[in-house]
């Protein structure tokens, strides 16, 4: 393995803790990875890692080693990234992370002219609301909802998602139609939690130009965007969705909107990736293409 590799091997399990995952990750043996780093402490005549049974850390040798490779391996990426020929025709494994109802309804049928458009980028996909390490699992970036709240993540808003609170014929007929938002507390709701937010989402209303929450009571909540819209039809209770997500429900009768003159407030989609001083081409032309697609879907993403 040349310094090189081996700089990279030990970032890699630096960044995971882990010999195991840092050789599963870089596709060698356990025992491979384990020789390299064997070879590279004794080629600079120092101990880099503490190994226990349960986790690798840095001697305060290889935390300074390790800040260093870094900083190399960043130079060294930046300087081949900056190459015209990559520019023109980015290559290499992107791996990304997209929220389950915008892959499927954006960028999925679209995927394809990505790939002809720069059929040397490799597309690893993974689709989820769990809040991702970018740096630990080496995700070059992820699409959100909701503000974002990391701040050490570079964030690029996508849309603004227009919403609507609705509710199936049936659960209307069964408990009445809610004319003003205050009326929701007599309600019933299918509530919406998320694997970064645990609790329950709050309705939200902008009443005389104000932001007006509430918490609706429930007998079910769910954090998959399909069950929710499900439960709904049901009768479970209301539900507040963007918009698109229920255009086919809006228009077929099984979801009805209510309080359509009491506004929500949209949805903020974003991309965020980590920041480094240059972006590799093939994770700007990628963010620039999703940006299109949201463009072309949803408008201007200006607040």
């Amino acid at each position: 393995m040349d310094r090189f590799d081996a700089m990279q091997l030990f970032t890699r399990i630096v960044d995971l803790g882990s010999f195991t995952q840092a050789a599963a990750a870089l596709d060698i043996p356990r025992a491979t990875a384990t020789h390299a780093i064997k070879e590279l402490e004794a080629r600079l005549h120092v101990r880099l890692l503490e190994r226990t049974t349960r986790q690798v850390r840095t001697t305060v040798d290889g935390q300074a080693f390790y800040e260093r490779c870094r900083h190399l391996l960043r130079e060294l990426e930046e300087a081949e990234s900056s190459l015209a020929e990559l520019a023109i025709n980015p290559r290499g494994r992107l791996r990304i992370d997209i929220h389950g109802a915008p892959a499927q309804a954006i960028v999925l049928p679209r995927i394809q002219e990505f790939h002809e458009r720069y059929p040397h980028i490799e597309l690893a996909m993974g689709s989820g609301d769990r809040l991702v390490d970018l740096v630990r699992e080496g995700v070059d970036c992820v699409v959100r909802a909701g503000e974002p709240k990391d701040s050490s993540l570079v964030t690029r808003r996508l849309a603004l998602l227009p919403q609507v609170t609705c509710a199936s014929p049936g659960y209307l007929a069964a408990y009445g139609t809610p004319t003003r938002p205050s009326d929701l507390t007599r309600h019933l709701a299918v509530n919406f939690f998320s694997a970064s937010r645990p609790e329950v989402f709050p309705y939200e209303f902008m009443v005389d130009g104000k932001l007006e929450t509430f918490m609706l009571k429930d007998w079910i909540s769910v954090n998959n965007a399909d069950i929710y819209k499900s439960c709904a039809e049901q009768g479970c209770g209301i539900i507040q969705v963007p918009r698109f997500n229920v255009e086919n429900q809006l228009r077929e009768g099984s979801l009805v909107e209510i309080l359509p003159h009491t506004p929500c407030p949209p949805m903020v989609y974003s991309v965020l990736y980590p920041h480094h001083r240059q972006l590799s081409p093939r994770v700007r032309v990628f963010i620039d293409w999703i940006a299109q697609l949201y463009a072309e879907r949803f408008g201007s993403a200006a607040a």
